[in-house]
């Protein structure tokens, strides 16, 4: 965990709600796609932890959803401004699993981590196919820029108003070899019972401190009690419990 400043270079609105912000900072306590960071925002107690989408050696890019004053307050921000972020945070994903054609499947705001771990999954060779699951047209976010990595990249909509209607698991391939994913635990738990093979998932949970200090997200695995911001976000399959 890395505790630092980083300028704004862009906030941009991707959907009614849904924003992407660009900043430039030290992200070297970055080590693993699937990690997150704690964002200081004036006038809050709790810093506001947002899953990291992309980075490189000196800019970050995250996605986030406006849902409450802290994101409201983000999304007003400017280019120039500076954030207190803590980078680092969480174990990220373990790409030695993927095997030869993993699967990455993401639910609205679990849709950016699944990015980096595309760009880093491809660059290793990887043959990787993308779903992204979506209430409607209007919420899609992320798609072009997927297929630009070269995924196979599937798109569904509850509705049926763009893609194949359904959710996520109703456009599972059907040779995978692993499979990635991040979202709302309902759709967790879809995905938990509608794959066949091994697996990796975030889970989103609400936090304190962020770094495993105050123990408010713990939840239990088979293996014992794990703080989702410590010893997570990401769990294996085999060790959930629901």
């Amino acid at each position: 965990m890395k505790q630092s400043l980083f300028q704004i270079v862009s906030n941009e609105a991707l959907t009614d709600s849904v924003y992407k912000m660009i900043l430039s900072g030290d992200t070297s306590a970055i080590t693993a796609p699937g990690q997150f960071v704690n964002i200081q925002l004036t006038g809050k107690f709790l810093r506001r932890p947002i899953s990291v989408c992309d980075y490189d050696e000196s800019t970050l890019t995250i996605i986030y959803k406006v849902v409450g004053a802290g994101t409201e307050q983000m999304s007003a921000m400017k280019p120039g401004e500076m954030l207190d972020i803590l980078t680092g945070l969480g174990n990220g994903y373990d790409l030695s699993l993927a095997g030869d054609r993993p699967v990455l499947l993401g639910g609205g705001v679990g849709v950016p981590p699944m990015y980096n771990l595309a760009k880093k999954l491809i660059a290793m060779g990887k043959e990787v196919s993308v779903i992204l699951g979506f209430n409607t047209a209007s919420e899609i976010f992320y798609e072009q820029e997927f297929k630009a990595l070269g995924c196979k990249t599937y798109v569904t909509t509850v509705d049926g108003s763009y893609g194949k209607k359904g959710f996520v698991t109703d456009a599972l391939p059907e040779n995978y070899t692993y499979f990635y994913t991040c979202g709302p635990e309902p759709m967790l738990k879809a995905v938990y019972r509608a794959t066949t093979t091994s697996g990796q998932m975030s889970f989103e949970e609400r936090m304190g401190c962020g770094f495993g200090a105050c123990m408010g997200c713990s939840c239990k695995t088979k293996y014992g009690n794990k703080r989702i911001c410590k010893e997570g976000p990401v769990l294996e399959k085999g060790e959930i419990v629901w």
